[in-house]
């Protein structure tokens, strides 16, 4: 029997790959001969380039980037050497969670830290790149990642504007002529989640500025300076992407990346799945296996878990998820190509010894031999 385990990381407990090895051990010691692959899940936010790094025998390049604020602080970014490609989670560098919340202001907060660890990892060769913008506490359309990679951003006497939105107040011209070369050799995937466009009612600053510390004048300043922004990038590049779906993400990242890097703007469960090769693994499997550390009614909206789904589905594999707790309307998951799931909290305990990870690893291995024992005296095995 064949068995593909792509599981999410059980947050606070196991990571992707943690958990998965452990179902494979649990596999294993009910049918030693089975054949179980274990792949790497994640949807492009918090825990991707960890899950990629682990399944994908990467490493970790650690670096000092500029935060949010304008300090220095120390982050970290994956690279596969074998793939060429360098994985970033913007939230490493930009994220709302480096911000203490009595500083939280869009105007202030800078995308410069990611453009750093983009130049730093094109010094070490990379040209393909995997960017999860989840996270963010910037609002600043991505011009401080540009600045970082050469582009020059200049008010009405040629001086560079600030860093942060505040900036955007006195842009006047964008120069492009200095920027890294090797950028035309790069390819970007964007994980990218959300459908916002750039400016309006349901643009970055409108819908994520207030939870960036935002108040409501300053939401309409934000989206004035940005439709600025977007008028002068289209004189650039001779177009207007300010309405397409998804460049609103991460208060404008992502209209950044889509108008001066060529960059792919895409589900970041789709990213994922494409760069682990899961698929090739699936079309001769048995069973396949995935789950989070909750199910619930929005894993069922197209979550990591249902991505491995569908793809299992398209081949007529039976899926089973196995998941730290359930909620009763996870059952929607059950239409959206999960046969059957199952918690795996065996006892009442505290949340904080049922998240410890020896006790995680236990519940899950547990849970996980129960169910392959039915599996195999159901299939005379």
């Amino acid at each position: 029997m064949k068995v593909v385990v792509a599981i999410d990381s059980l947050k606070g407990s196991l990571s992707s790959v943690l958990a998965g090895n452990t179902i494979k051990d649990a596999i294993l010691n009910v049918m030693p001969d089975s054949n179980v692959v274990v792949k790497p899940l994640a949807d492009g936010g918090e825990g991707t380039t960890e899950a990629l790094v682990d399944g994908m025998g990467g490493k970790l390049v650690n670096i000092s980037v500029t935060g949010p604020l304008g300090d220095k602080i120390l982050s970290s970014y994956g690279i596969v050497e074998n793939k060429n490609l360098a994985i970033i989670e913007m939230a490493s560098a930009s994220g709302i969670t480096l911000v203490k919340e009595e500083l939280r202001n869009p105007l202030n907060t800078t995308t410069y830290g990611v453009g750093e660890m983009i130049k730093d990892a094109i010094s070490k060769g990379i040209r393909n790149f995997i960017v999860g913008i989840g996270g963010s506490a910037t609002n600043d359309g991505g011009f401080g990642m540009l600045k970082a990679l050469g582009f020059s951003f200049l008010d009405k006497d040629n001086n560079e504007i600030e860093l942060g939105a505040k900036g955007l107040r006195t842009l006047a011209k964008i120069d492009i002529s200095n920027k890294l070369k090797e950028l035309d050799e790069c390819n970007f995937n964007v994980a990218c989640d959300v459908n916002n466009p750039l400016c309006g009612e349901n643009g970055a600053s409108y819908i994520y500025g207030p939870q960036k510390g935002a108040d409501e004048k300053m939401v309409k300043e934000l989206d004035s300076l940005l439709e600025n922004f977007a008028k002068l990038t289209s004189n650039i590049i001779g177009k207007d992407n300010s309405k397409i779906e998804g460049v609103g993400a991460a208060g404008g990242l992502g209209f950044a990346f889509l108008s001066y890097l060529n960059a792919n703007l895409k589900s970041g469960i789709k990213i994922v799945l494409d760069q682990t090769q899961l698929e090739k693994e699936i079309i001769d499997a048995d069973i396949v296996i995935t789950g989070e550390g909750r199910l619930d009614n929005q894993t069922a909206m197209g979550k990591a878990p249902i991505g491995v789904a569908k793809l299992a589905k398209a081949h007529n594999k039976l899926v089973i998820a196995f998941s730290g707790c359930v909620t009763d309307d996870a059952i929607a998951c059950n239409k959206e190509g999960i046969d059957a799931y199952f918690p795996t909290i065996q006892a009442l305990d505290t949340l904080e010894n049922i998240l410890k990870e020896d006790m995680a690893k236990k519940n899950l291995y547990n849970t996980v031999v129960q169910t392959f024992n039915l599996i195999k005296n159901v299939r005379g095995l």
